[in-house]
Formats: C-alpha cells, structure tokens, sequence
C-alpha cells in the first residue's frame, strides 16, 4: 500500500484482529507449555514464513546487497526490537495463565497511554487532541480494572501482562526508529530471531520441562500465533509505523483488546461484566476519535 494514510489505517486494523484472536491460543497453551518453551517455539515458524517471504520479495523486486551500514543497522534494531518484544511476550504469557483473554488484551492495550507519553519525552509530539483518545482508552481500562471497591482488582497474572505493556511500549519506539533505517520484514525476521535466542535461553535458566506430547498437543496454536500473529502481524506493525504517526497506529492497533474479548467469548465462553463491556465501549470510541481527529 504505497498511500501512508491508507496503510496507517488498514494494516493496524488487520493486525489488531490477528493478535486479539491470538489471547485465545496463548490462553490455551498456557496450560500445556511454559512461558519460554511456548515463545521460542512459536517465534520458529515465524523466521521460517518470513526467511521465504524475504526471498520471494527477492526475486519479485531484486534489490542490490545489504551494505556494510545497513547489516549494522539491521543487526541493531533487530537486537534492539527482539530484546523488547521477547521481554514484552514472555511477560504477557506468564500472566495468560491466571487472567482472561479480553482482560489481557485490554491491560495489555496500555501502551495506547505509554507510547505518546515516551514517544513526547524521546522529542516526537503527538497533537494536543490525540490526548483525548488517550483519556477515553484509560477510563476504559479504569472500568476494566476495578471492580467497583476501593482496590484495583488485579491478579498476579494481570500484573505480569501490565509490566508487559511497558516492553511492548518499548518495542513499539523502537521499531519506529529502527523501521526508518532498514527493510520491514527484514527486521521482522531479525527481530524474532532473537526472540527464538531468548526465550530458548530463558525456558533453560528456569528449568521448563517441556515434552513432545506438550509439544503436538499444541502444534495448532503454535502455528496460529507463531505464522498468522507472530510472523504476519509483527511485520504488518513494522509496515504500518514506516512514515506514520506511532501514536496513531498505536491507537489503532489498541482495537486488538476489543477483538480479544470477542474471540475469548466466542471461543473459550468467557464472560466480562457490564462495568467492563463499559470499559470496552470507551476504548472502541477511543479509536474512532483518533481517526476523525487526524483526517
């Protein structure tokens, strides 16, 4: 999509679909596998997707060698990213397994508030009026969050995907930075490379005893999230943030906890309160503002 406004839209839209739907595999792998054993297992099929999409991209639009500055830059922002996002989705795993899918989604979809804030401390200033579909996701996650007494209802799990609304905040920087330098789906590839180096390392410090019955078992959502959230996704955020405003495709990519919700629903049957569909509400009108307030 060479129209920036249009890519700025549609693939954000497409890649909140893809990962809400993904809460429901993770949500069902979390009682089948460990955190890391999962993470590393899923990020393989993804460099393996993205590894033919790269030479397929060759051979439709040859492009001459990397040059010795690019493969820095590309080795840079594919740590760099990887590092971040391996953090962020270890993290969120870790809560998965004693928190909703919709509430995951949704605590995660704090960095709709986390990424205007850093992106205005790094030098790069979103509109005034952005900042009330910041104040709309929060009240929406406030809604969320409390149940209505004096103390915020969270579980350890939900505080695990919480911290992980940071990393993904980090990475969500960093790929804006690093997007401007190199090939998308080149350092989508780096990227879960890395996370594949990590997550492998982390599954031995802690002893994670995975077996192959596990393994088969969850062969179909391995795939789901590792080729269709994992390697398409991850590569049409990279895309969406070249030439566009973090916090607007930021905004957009927020509708994933609303997809969450509906496919934890659908899916595995569960439920929210109507204090929380509230909170979903506020966070959809959040999305819709965003777009008329910068067209």
């Amino acid at each position: 999509m060479k129209n920036p406004k249009v890519r700025q839209v549609v693939l954000p839209l497409i890649t909140a679909l893809i990962w809400g739907s993904a809460f429901v595999t993770q949500s069902l792998s979390a009682a089948h596998l460990g955190c890391f054993s999962f993470n590393a297992l899923r990020a393989i099929p993804a460099v393996l997707v993205l590894l033919v999409l790269l030479a397929v991209m060759q051979r439709i639009h040859p492009r001459e060698k990397y040059s010795a500055e690019e493969k820095r830059a590309l080795l840079r922002g594919g740590l760099v990213c990887g590092a971040f996002l391996a953090l962020a989705i270890n993290l969120q795993q870790f809560g998965m397994g004693t928190t909703s899918a919709g509430k995951a989604g949704f605590i995660t979809a704090l960095y709709i508030m986390l990424v205007p804030v850093f992106s205005t401390v790094l030098g790069k200033k979103a509109k005034k009026s952005i900042w009330l579909c910041v104040i709309a996701a929060v009240a929406g996650l406030y809604f969320l969050c409390f149940d209505g007494s004096s103390t915020l209802s969270f579980s350890s799990g939900d505080m695990y995907v919480f911290l992980s609304a940071f990393a993904f905040t980090a990475q969500i920087l960093a790929v804006d930075y690093f997007v401007q330098q190199v090939d998308g789906i080149a350092l989508s590839c780096a990227q879960f490379a890395v996370v594949i180096m990590l997550s492998a390392i982390g599954a031995l410090a802690f002893g994670e005893h995975t077996t192959l019955e596990a393994v088969k078992t969850c062969i179909p959502y391995l795939l789901y999230v590792g080729v269709v959230s994992s390697g398409v996704g991850y590569t049409l955020q990279i895309l969406a943030q070249k030439d566009s405003n973090p916090t607007v495709v930021t905004i957009l990519l927020s509708l994933e906890s609303v997809f969450a919700v509906i496919a934890g629903a659908i899916i595995l049957h569960q439920s929210m309160t109507p204090r929380e569909y509230l909170g979903c509400v506020l966070m959809f009108l959040a999305v819709v503002l965003a777009q008329i307030l910068v067209s």
